[in-house]
């Protein structure tokens, strides 16, 4: 993960240039600049906007769902583990990418009041999703761990959904304890995650509102 965390560090500083000294960059304050590299800005931004919203909608309406109701709990709880921090970086270089693409077509200065709020929808997907893959991804993924090396015990886990943990968690404290706390820290990423996804969503209608079909 070093390597990622540099990079996107790296991203996010670019982003923030371009944001609030876009001159430094080549973006004029009247949002004049070259044709050919506002054309590439604008597909860079279509395309990861598009990427971060079908990834988006998949993992967390689609795919997830479908994985948790046909697959054994332990070996769904292992795959999330491996996926989501790929899911959460992925996402998060698109949001920033889109970030400072958009910062750069349409420089603080000279930006509608429309514009800034897109930019403050974007800026809030990015900061959701770098706060799931380094706070609340490694904190459920460490939990998880915990919980299954309890579950084994009590030979739970190769069972498809939660009611034999339910059942057990009754006469096992500790386990009990383990479910509550996994389920406070998923809960708050589950959150942040459909706030990055609402984020994304607010772009998606103004950008609706650019598009002549």
């Amino acid at each position: 993960m070093g390597w990622l965390t540099r990079f996107l560090a790296a991203v996010a500083f670019l982003a923030i240039g371009v944001i609030f000294s876009p001159e430094t960059f080549g973006s004029k304050s009247d949002g004049s600049g070259s044709p050919k590299l506002s054309t590439y800005l604008k597909l860079a931004h279509l395309l990861c906007f598009s990427t971060a919203w079908g990834a988006a909608l998949w993992v967390t309406f689609i795919g997830g769902i479908i994985m948790f109701k046909n697959l054994p709990r332990h070996q769904f709880g292992n795959l999330q583990s491996k996926m989501f921090p790929a899911y959460f970086s992925m996402v998060g270089v698109c949001c920033a990418i889109c970030v400072g693409s958009f910062g750069y077509l349409h420089p603080w200065k000279s930006a509608s009041t429309a514009e800034k709020y897109q930019l403050g929808f974007l800026l809030s997907a990015f900061a959701f999703n770098l706060t799931n893959l380094f706070v609340f991804t490694p904190m459920t993924i460490e939990m998880m761990k915990q919980r299954h090396k309890v579950e084994r015990e009590e030979k739970l886990g190769d069972e498809v959904g939660w009611s034999k943990n339910r059942e057990a968690a009754k006469v096992n404290p500790k386990l009990a304890a383990m479910n509550k706390k996994f389920g406070m820290i998923h809960g708050l990423s589950s959150l942040a995650n459909i706030m990055s996804f609402g984020s994304l969503a607010m772009h998606s209608w103004y950008l609706a509102g650019k598009i002549n079909l």
